[in-house]
């Protein structure tokens, strides 16, 4: 069975090559994620200003300390990994504000509050996923999307990238097909290769974040209830709407 160099075979790479590449592959693959990272922590009460200093001084701490060098890919998850190293790095964080603050003997007044944030209706951790849930649903439009400029046929994702999850103008079959200057029949048998492409490069990814095969159907399974949990109808096998009649 394939199983894709995974985000656990990079950390380790990184970790054995010292400071050369293997530093910007990781700053390209924490910032892939940076997204979920920062949902997650705008979540537990930070704002705006607050989140983006917080997050690029995570990230900046996986580089530069030794978690990485910590994380066991027997652990399972890269998912869980990140989370759990944020919500570690948060506890420091908070820890050396309130050392701050006693060790100065004065109040503590922020001089740049940012926008207000709402109080989260669910928690945090589960922001946290559902974020990433989209990250990965992302991440497979984005590699289907090259593919298809790859073949010179940008225009062609154009109309049947409207069928896939997060668009908010889906067509008829008619419609597309015209637009293709293909029959039903054809623009159906197009569809379900471009939804099968699409399932196949999401699976890709999910197997990117795990560390054993067997893992990934139930990522898959897990990330996909997260969003049906939330009346998101954005899912791993989305099918366009029937046909005009």
């Amino acid at each position: 069975m394939y199983f894709p160099t995974t985000h656990w075979s990079l950390l380790a790479q990184a970790t054995l090559g010292g400071e050369t590449a293997g530093r910007q592959a990781l700053e390209d693959l924490f910032r892939r994620y940076w997204s979920p990272l920062q949902q997650f922590i705008r979540a537990r009460g930070y704002n705006v200003t607050e989140a983006e200093d917080l997050t690029q001084d995570f990230v900046l701490h996986l580089l530069e300390h030794s978690t990485i060098k910590r994380a066991d890919r027997l652990r399972g998850r890269f998912r869980s990994f990140l989370l759990g190293a944020l919500v570690r790095f948060l506890a420091d964080e908070y820890d050396r504000r309130h050392a701050r603050k006693r060790g100065s003997g004065m109040a503590h007044v922020s001089l740049e509050e940012g926008p207000a944030l709402p109080m989260p209706s669910e928690p945090a951790e589960i922001l946290f996923d559902r974020e990433w849930a989209l990250v990965i649903l992302e991440n497979g439009l984005r590699a289907l999307r090259q593919e298809f400029e790859t073949a010179d046929n940008p225009k062609r994702f154009a109309v049947l990238g409207r069928f896939l999850p997060g668009s908010l103008d889906v067509p008829t079959y008619e419609e597309a097909a015209a637009l293709l200057g293909l029959t039903l029949p054809a623009l159906k048998s197009e569809l379900h290769r471009l939804r099968h492409r699409f399932k196949t490069l999401v699976r890709q990814e999910v197997a990117s974040t795990v560390s054993a095969p067997h893992e990934i159907d139930e990522e898959m399974s897990y990330l996909q209830q997260v969003l049906i949990d939330k009346g998101n109808d954005l899912n791993f096998s989305q099918k366009p709407p029937p046909a005009v009649s």
